[in-house]
């Protein structure tokens, strides 16, 4: 059945067969698109947005072009749906930080709890009185977001000649960064779990709200200037985004 969105795009479901596993997405027809885009997300699925007329008979051979492609990706958006609990992480499992995998090293503790970076390891100790795994890893995680964020916050103010007033450190589910009218910087701390261009891109996205409070054409020009490869390290939030907040879910 055809659902009407708005006045220039339509949508549906549709089902197909990939190496002989059977899928639906959604296929949605807009009057803006030019040409055929895929989107593999894990809370829609797939999606093929076509142009008005496309031939549909196009869109079976790109997907069957596409088939490893389509089912890995839905593959990995299963398994980020699935609910996660903090038995789920264990001694032995590997965790993102800074963009790289790190290892998570478990031992028991007479001496508190606590957890420390050494090398590729992250050595994690549980005192009697401990929450458990996960609380800990994201308190070590929040630890070293504050450091890590407030360093490049100043660094990069610094460099462009900004002045922020401090650097709060939140949980936020849907945002990355913000930066308030009392010049106020936020951050997302599961943000030190991605690459440092990409860390870099969001502290230099705030810190371009102190000049331009919006996203007018005059923000993203003055983003340009900060952060030539801005898309590029803001694709690779959107892209990865699920999988880090699948690592510690709130």
């Amino acid at each position: 059945m055809t659902r009407r969105n708005d006045r220039s795009s339509t949508t549906e479901k549709r089902g197909a067969v990939l190496n002989g596993q059977e899928i639906t997405f959604t296929l949605r027809r807009s009057a803006r698109a030019r040409r055929l885009r895929l989107e593999v997300r894990p809370e829609t699925g797939l999606i093929a947005v076509v142009p008005r007329r496309y031939d549909m008979r196009e869109l079976e051979k790109f997907l069957e072009a596409k088939a490893s492609w389509v089912l890995r990706h839905l593959a990995k958006c299963d398994q980020l749906r699935r609910p996660r609990s903090d038995g789920d992480l264990k001694s032995g499992d590997t965790i993102p930080y800074l963009g790289k995998a790190v290892k998570i090293a478990v031992q028991m503790s007479w001496n508190g709890s606590g957890a420390k970076l050494k090398g590729e390891h992250l050595l994690v100790s549980l005192g009697a009185g401990s929450e458990g795994l996960g609380p800990m890893l994201e308190e070590w995680y929040r630890m070293q977001a504050a450091a890590l964020l407030k360093r490049r916050a100043d660094e990069l103010s610094a460099s462009l000649g900004l002045t922020y007033n401090r650097v709060m450190i939140r949980g936020q589910k849907t945002r990355w960064g913000s930066c308030s009218h009392k010049y106020n910087l936020s951050f997302n701390w599961r943000l030190v779990m991605a690459p440092r261009p990409v860390i870099d891109y969001v502290v230099l996205h705030e810190l371009a709200h102190l000049k331009e409070m919006n996203h007018t054409k005059r923000f993203w020009k003055l983003l340009a200037q900060y952060c030539p490869r801005w898309r590029q390290r803001r694709k690779w939030l959107k892209d990865h985004g699920p999988e880090l907040a699948a690592v510690l879910p709130c």
